[in-house]
């Protein structure tokens, strides 16, 4: 971060882009349901003027916020009538042709963390634009201590972790998911695709051969009657809490936790 001689922040983004403000953020749109959740926690839940419909979280303050849509297609029209003095995005999360009509509205930050420092890093950026860097240090702390908490019982385990059905799609090692997993002694099976989202087949994953086979409940919302369809593997499936498993910011300090239990409870 730089700031000059007018106090104005200045930072580089996740896909580097240079992103500046003449001060703290007033009016934010979010197109990323964890960082809404961030901005609420960090205390600048004042300023979020737009937000898209799969931002749940908190309840209920975050009913009381204009939706604009979805994360893939946000109203444009309707986020230009908020008048925002910052967009939040995530190269995951929305789609980069949105990028450009998005900085035609207002300065645009793209976050793109592919792993726990990287999210840090961005929950403390972030946290600079909105003003809110002594919250967002309290916070790193926490989830810092929970992260060590982790390291210091992990145990190693091979995992393939699906994110849909029809076709199935798994994460590679490019993605925060499996970073986050990393950080309890996972080894990703399909780690080495080139594609962060690949797809891939049974006969693949049997031959993969994972300790363990974890279907979240989000985005996809794999359900017990999905695990019949993996025949031999069925018993090494998990159903896991998405949102602890791939939402970063301020929900790290509940997924360490979490994965945690996920140590402490062994593998199917």
């Amino acid at each position: 971060m730089s700031r000059s001689s007018s106090h104005e922040l200045t930072l580089v983004d996740g896909i580097g882009q240079t992103v500046s403000l003449s001060e703290p953020a007033r009016r934010v749109v979010s197109l990323v349901p964890s960082t809404t959740e961030s901005l609420a926690v960090l205390g600048r839940g004042d300023t979020v003027v737009g937000r898209t419909r799969y931002c749940v979280h908190p309840m209920p303050w975050v009913e009381s916020v204009p939706e604009i849509g979805g994360t893939k297609s946000p109203d444009l029209r309707a986020i230009a009538e908020l008048a925002p003095d910052l967009i939040l995005a995530n190269q995951e999360e929305n789609l980069p042709e949105l990028w450009e009509p998005l900085r035609q509205i207002a300065p645009l930050w793209v976050a793109a963390p592919a792993n726990v420092d990287e999210a840090l890093g961005d929950l403390r950026a972030m946290a600079v634009f909105m003003g809110a860097e002594q919250a967002a240090a309290v916070w790193c702390e926490k989830i810092e201590r929970a992260r060590l908490s982790v390291h210091a019982s992990a145990r190693s385990f091979r995992f393939a972790y699906l994110v849909w059905r029809a076709p199935w799609m798994a994460v590679n090692h490019q993605t925060y998911i499996s970073a986050l997993l990393g950080e309890a002694g996972g080894e990703n099976v399909f780690a080495d695709r080139s594609a962060r989202y690949p797809a891939v087949t049974l006969d693949e994953l049997k031959e993969a051969d994972p300790d363990v086979v974890l279907l979240p409940s989000e985005p996809f919302p794999f359900e017990l009657g999905h695990t019949a369809e993996f025949e031999n593997l069925a018993p090494r499936c998990r159903f896991v809490d998405g949102e602890l498993l791939c939402w970063h910011g301020t929900r790290m300090a509940a997924g360490f936790p979490y994965l945690g239990e996920f140590l402490a409870e062994g593998l199917p």
